[in-house]
């Protein structure tokens, strides 16, 4: 074997045990493999240094080139590497290990000798100190970076110690080339923001600290290294872990008792009730207790929460102050006398309004939103609010309103609103100034696991697309949670930006207090049994600590359960509660305001209206569609859709009504009508001629192009009209049918909030509507699904045809006393076109007329009803055949006008047939909504209708077909009368 050979089998088999070293680089082990390998005795060799050892071996000029080779390939004992460098030019040596910062002078000398036997420079081995100390200093900054970009993998967070903590080889220092002999050395990095000097064994103890310990902190993923940098500096610096004061201490525990009783109480005395108990994460109580105190020191006046059912009894309780009295009465079902103008809701649903003096002595105002449970859809909703309230204010001051959203964390991850809500959060026309995000991650939905409801580690990684910080900590560490709330409020004020708080907790009675979860997940509802409660272990520690006494905490709890002993008596003695639990009340029946406008003001308004500035560069079409405004004002044109529109807004601003209009494409507007947005040709400046309109007390017009998203942005505008409301609130969808992705907010928040929770909403939703053609998905807005929300006179319902109706509904919308949503069908092809202009009279004396009459002729044969376009185009048709048939408009669908429609159809011969022409299906439309309505109105008039076949479909989506379809009803409804009846078998009369 050559000499070679013999040195690379050493390096080689040294992990087998055939030669090993100690700490110090000696030889401590020597086989009999070593001895034939070597030629050498084992007393010759042990004690020695391993570069001792080979350069007494012949040839050892190969020794040099062999551990070349071997570079990074061979271990010693310890995980300690040897490396070699040999230079193109001259013979050098650079050893990269440890043995040279060895403290033992003896061993540290040996390997010098050795390394200057070869190269006989002594100078080289101290250049290589150096050049060792900062590969060193390198690899423990890269350890500290790994901390804080995965330290959260090794946090304590799951309070039952199910998950355990996860292993990373990034996490361990032995990933880069550190080891025990490293411990002791002494490293200078930065931490916090400063420069510091420590021992490793000092390094990592303080990142376990840091980032494992009950707080996993998610950072690094932000690009903004200035947010990092805060970030790092707070989280490593000595003030966030600050130890709290026994008074905040006695605090906290007074706020863990207070919740559990409250639990165990309701636990006892309804125990066949749900309430969705908040047991296994009472911390949340002191968590937004803290929130509520430390957001009043910074500032803060408003702050508007939103949650889902879970623990909000508690909530209720203790943090909004509401008596549990009147909680009580509401398990006995004593109040429901006072419900008799309104559905109601149950109890988890309830919202309140309320201030609170926090305990040095600020007031902040608290809202409590209401909601179903339809979960995460209230988060967008709560920002609506909040961005409500702070409208008129400085952009600088919105954090003076502080939203505050709790969330379940099987929702979080699964309900695709979350990830909605976050990207308005940063849009100029969305944003609230910074969200909070409190996460109660009760590491399970209803009976599903995490692993079969997300694929993500967390339930919060759809929130780092924000960029904003995300804190995971145990909620059974209460003084921990406290912490945390802090940084976060700290984070929204300095950068106002979201914030995520994800607080591990669990569910201790399961999804509903009458299920037995042990049928689904026995393991983990076995530990959860054998959980001692968190404020048995929080009262505990304390009493370690010599902070509380036991007399103490017991004289708090036995306090706690006085006061529900008391208000469960007076609930069940006192009589009916004189207001009930939820805030708001139903408004008024309203008052019928004139919406006609002086001539002068609207030519004013119009002049205004139709000004480009003079240094701007309009497109040459939109300049054309302006400037036709000025012969609109002295009465040369008529007024288009989209100057009647304009003109509602504008001599609103002039009343003091403000005015926000939001929605894909809005500011052009999606068949390019409405241009409330100029944009300069040649600079993409921006010019908004309504910003010109000024009066005494001019209110604000605001036009926002939305994301391409329905839900979160109906639900944000809903919130917006519960706080604004004076404002005119509008919301268009793109093509009507795009509301169906939004149907949640409006089956359960838009249309029954008023009924459910004495909530009203003067909300407008302009909805696109009618059949050109365009296929399935852009032609119906499915009026028929509206209709049958439709009760007690929760909304109004209109299929508006001409400007001078979009100006008068749009103003009386806004002037009337009753808030109600209104749902307006609007045309599309017709924008543009003569049929659906106005005379300025009519915007001068005019009023929204539901129903518009036609001619009254002594020869018609039937009258014709029929909304919105259609109805143009029977008019054209009905001209270019000269029949003699009568149309009818029906501009408002509900409340249905029956008398105004009486009236109109009593114009023509007694017992005329009135014939219903829609161009959607039969089973669509409002045909099947509207025939009793009809028969109800009209008494012994004949009732037909004509429409198009029963479809699952709505629409074709081939233009040919479409028009051979409309032709057929063009030929049915201005044909012979019985083209046009349909029977239906065993009734005897049409319809």
């Amino acid at each position: 074997m050559s000499t070679r050979a013999i040195h690379r089998n050493i390096l080689e088999n040294m992990r087998d045990g055939v030669m090993s070293i100690d700490l110090k680089g000696r030889v401590t082990t020597f086989n009999g493999a070593a001895e034939k390998i070597l030629g050498l005795g084992r007393s010759e060799v042990i004690g020695k240094t391993l570069v001792e050892t080979l350069l007494d071996l012949p040839g050892s000029d190969d020794f040099v080139q062999v551990v070349l080779d071997a570079i990074y390939e061979s271990e010693v004992t310890h995980h300690r590497r040897v490396a070699f460098q040999v230079g193109s030019d001259t013979r050098r040596l650079s050893v990269t290990t440890s043995f040279l910062f060895d403290k033992d002078q003896d061993s540290g000398e040996a390997i010098r000798a050795g390394v200057v036997a070869v190269f006989g420079d002594v100078t080289e081995v101290e250049r290589l100190r150096d050049e060792l100390r900062a590969m060193a200093t390198l690899r423990v900054e890269q350890l500290v970076r790994a901390y804080r970009e995965r330290g959260h993998v090794l946090a304590n967070l799951d309070p039952l110690g199910l998950t355990g903590r996860a292993e990373h080889v990034e996490l361990n220092e032995v990933h880069y080339g550190l080891g025990q002999g490293d411990l002791d050395e002494t490293f200078t990095f930065l931490w916090g923001g400063a420069a510091v000097s420590w021992p490793l064994r000092r390094i990592l103890r303080e990142l376990r600290r840091v980032y494992c310990g009950s707080v996993g902190i998610q950072y690094m993923h932000i690009d903004d290294l200035e947010i990092q940098a805060w970030l790092r500096e707070r989280l490593e610096g000595p003030a966030f872990e600050t130890p709290v004061p026994r008074e905040e201490q006695m605090h906290i525990l007074r706020k863990l008792i207070d919740a559990e009783i409250f639990e165990t109480f309701l636990h006892t005395e309804f125990n066949r009730a749900k309430r969705f108990s908040l047991e296994g994460a009472e911390t949340l109580i002191p968590l937004l207790d803290q929130a509520i105190e430390k957001a009043a020191d910074q500032g803060v006046t408003d702050v508007v929460i939103g949650m889902s059912h879970r623990g909000r009894l508690n909530v209720l309780a203790n943090i909004l102050g509401v008596s549990a009295e009147q909680l009580f009465r509401r398990f006995e079902q004593l109040d429901a006398g006072n419900d008799a103008d309104s559905d109601g809701d149950v109890r988890f649903h309830l919202g309140v309004e309320m201030d609170r003096e926090t305990r040095v002595g600020r007031h902040v105002h608290i809202s409590l939103c209401f909601n179903p449970s339809h979960l995460e859809f209230v988060g967008p909703v709560v920002m609506g609010r909040a961005r409500a309230r702070q409208q008129g204010k400085d952009p600088s001051a919105r954090g003076e309103v502080l939203p505050l959203v709790i969330h379940g964390d099987a929702a979080f991850s699964g309900q695709g609103v979350v990830q909605e809500m976050f990207n308005l959060s940063r849009l100029d026309g969305y944003t609230a100034g910074g969200t909070v995000h409190v996460i109660l991650n009760n590491q399970i939905g209803f009976t599903t696991e995490p692993r079969q409801s997300r694929s993500t580690q967390y339930p919060s990684d759809v929130a780092r697309m924000l960029q904003i910080p995300i804190f995971h900590v145990n909620g059974e560490q209460p003084e921990a949670v406290n912490r945390v709330m802090r940084l976060a409020l700290d984070f929204r004020k300095t950068w106002g930006r979201d914030v995520v708080v994800d607080m591990y907790c669990y569910r201790r009675r399961g999804h509903m207090e009458l299920d037995d979860p042990l049928c689904t997940q026995p393991v983990l509802y076995q530990a959860i049994q054998e959980q001692p409660p968190i404020r048995n272990a929080y009262k505990d520690n304390l009493l370690k600590l010599g902070k509380v006494s036991a007399d103490e905490a017991d004289a708090i709890a036995q306090e706690s359960r006085r006061v529900l002993e008391a208000e469960l008596e007076d609930a069940k003695s006192t009589a009916l509660a004189e207001k009930p639990l939820d805030a708001g009340g139903l408004t008024t029946s309203g008052n019928q305001p004139d919406t006609a406008v002086p001539r002068e003001r609207l030519a004013e308004c119009l002049s205004r209206l139709g000004v480009i500035p003079e240094d701007f560069n309009a497109h040459p079409k939109v300049a054309a569609i302006i400037r036709r405004r000025q012969s609109m004002a002295n009465g040369r044109q008529k007024i288009d859709w989209a100057t009647g529109e304009a003109l509602a807004y504008a001599t609103l601003l002039c009343d003091g009504v403000s005015i926000r209009l939001s929605g894909q494409d809005s500011e052009r507007g999606t068949f390019a009508h409405r241009h409330a947005v100029l944009h300069d040709a040649k600079t993409g400046a921006r010019h908004v001629p309504l910003s010109t309109i000024s009066g005494t007390d001019t209110g604000t017009f605001s036009v926002q192009n939305s994301p391409l998203t329905e839900t979160a942005v109906l639900a944000f505008e809903f919130g917006y009209t519960i706080e604004a409301d004076k404002d005119l609130v509008i919301w268009e969808a793109q093509f009507g049918d795009f509301a169906n992705v939004a149907q949640v907010i409006i089956d359960q928040f838009l249309f029954s909030s008023e009924a459910k929770w004495r909530q009203p909403s003067g909300l407008v939703l302009l909805l696109p509507h009618g059949l050109e053609g365009q296929g399935p998905e852009h032609s119906s807005a499915r009026p028929e699904r509206f209709l049958q929300l439709c009760a007690n006179g929760n909304i109004e319902v209109a299929y508006l045809s001409t400007a001078s109706q979009v100006f008068h509904r749009l103003r009386q919308q806004a002037l009337d006393t009753r808030r109600r949503p209104l749902v307006a069908f609007t045309p599309k092809r017709m924008l543009q076109k003569p049929s659906a202009s106005s005379s300025l009279e009519e915007l001068c004396h005019g009023a929204f007329l539901p129903v518009i009459p036609d001619r009254a002729e002594a020869g018609t044969d039937r009258v014709l009803l029929c909304s919105g376009q259609l109805a143009a185009e029977l008019m054209a048709e009905r001209n270019r055949r000269d029949s003699e048939v009568s149309i009818v408009r029906l501009e408002r669908l509900y409340p249905f006008p029956g008398e105004a429609l009486a009236v109109a159809i009593n114009r023509y011969p007694s017992g005329v047939p009135v014939v219903w022409v829609q161009e959607e299906p039969e089973n669509m439309g409002a045909w099947r909504w509207l025939q009793p309505q009809l028969r109800s109105a009209l008494g012994d008039n004949p009732i037909d209708f004509v429409a198009r076949p029963e479809r699952a479909s709505p629409a074709t989506g081939s233009l040919a077909i479409h028009q051979r379809e409309q032709d057929m009803i063009f030929d049915q409804a201005l044909g012979a009368r019985a083209e046009a009846t349909v029977l239906y078998p065993g009734t005897g009369e049409t319809g």
